[in-house]
């Protein structure tokens, strides 16, 4: 069977959980891994693997595992699809999901490729998860609760922010799917801590979400990739009431996410050119192997 050439684009803490899961997944094959710096110091894990600075130096590529910053997204997305090669990112700001859905769409079709938008575990996985329960339980609230736990979108967002040497963003739950932000940060020499703490909770990662800065002199003592989620819906089958489901899981946050990525790499050579979100895409396809056998074995 021919496997999938999966370029990855970006290498931080998700990228180098998509290449450890691209390397145990049967179907895959690694193109190679795209830097900005290339090929210049890089880590020995990617010593057998070809890096660098521009996708076309990886010759036939059939899909591209975007890890890069979320608003840096549609900036990568759209050269490799005018290229007809696939996408796949883990975009997380749930407001303007739509509007890249519809940007990335035009370009997909026009160039007769695939993109699958916002693939990590929320959203993505456990979007799949809230439509099920709607599908199941029309009428009703869901509620969907995260961490404690490290948000890898919430802690790029800080490091972006003028003045912030490292950073760490926490995500603490206080209930009915409200969130208390902890912002871990390190200052540079010469800026106001007042200033940064201010921008960061002017950005609109955080305006919506009541937000603690915190200066601390050593983030990487603070740092646990470990997070979680809590959703819950209470509904209305028909016309029976009180219905209850839940939904928990504990996780390492990038390694979940580079799956999710991977999985969904798999599942756009099933659709038809376009761009989609994960509940826009049959389970199934997202799986390896014969699907008369997934059949057999899940159903």
């Amino acid at each position: 069977m021919k496997k999938i050439r999966a370029a990855v684009v970006g290498y931080g803490n998700i990228g180098k959980y998509v290449i450890e899961t691209l390397r145990v997944s049967p179907d895959f094959e690694i193109a190679g891994v795209v830097r900005r710096s290339g090929n210049e110091n890089c880590p020995d894990e990617l010593k057998d693997i070809k890096v660098v600075k521009d996708i076309r130096e990886l010759g036939n590529t059939d899909v591209a595992i975007l890890c890069t910053p979320t608003r840096k997204v549609e900036e990568y997305a759209r050269p490799i699809l005018e290229m007809g090669i696939n996408t796949v990112d883990s975009f997380d700001i749930h407001t303007d999901i739509v509007n890249l859905r519809r940007n990335l769409g035009e370009v997909a079709r026009k160039h007769n490729a695939v993109s699958i938008i916002s693939a990590g575990w929320d959203p993505g996985s456990d979007s799949v998860v809230r439509a099920l329960l709607e599908a199941i339980a029309p009428k009703g609230i869901t509620y969907t609760n995260f961490g404690p736990g490290m948000s890898m979108g919430h802690t790029v967002a800080v490091k972006a922010i003028e003045g912030v040497k490292a950073a760490l963003s926490m995500t603490i739950p206080t209930g009915t799917g409200v969130h208390r932000r902890m912002v871990y940060v390190e200052v540079m020499d010469g800026y106001d801590f007042g200033k940064v703490s201010a921008d960061i909770k002017a950005d609109p990662y955080f305006a919506s979400d009541e937000t603690h800065v915190i200066k601390v002199d050593d983030v990487d003592a603070l740092i646990d990739m470990g997070h979680g989620v809590n959703l819950t819906r209470k509904g209305v089958s028909g016309k029976t009431q009180n219905q209850l489901f839940e939904f928990n899981m504990k996780i390492n946050n990038p390694a979940l996410t580079a799956q999710v990525m991977v999985c969904s790499a798999r599942a756009t050579f099933r659709q038809a050119s376009g761009c989609y979100t994960l509940i826009e895409i049959p389970v199934i396809d997202l799986l390896p192997g014969d699907r008369e056998e997934l059949v057999r074995h899940l159903v």
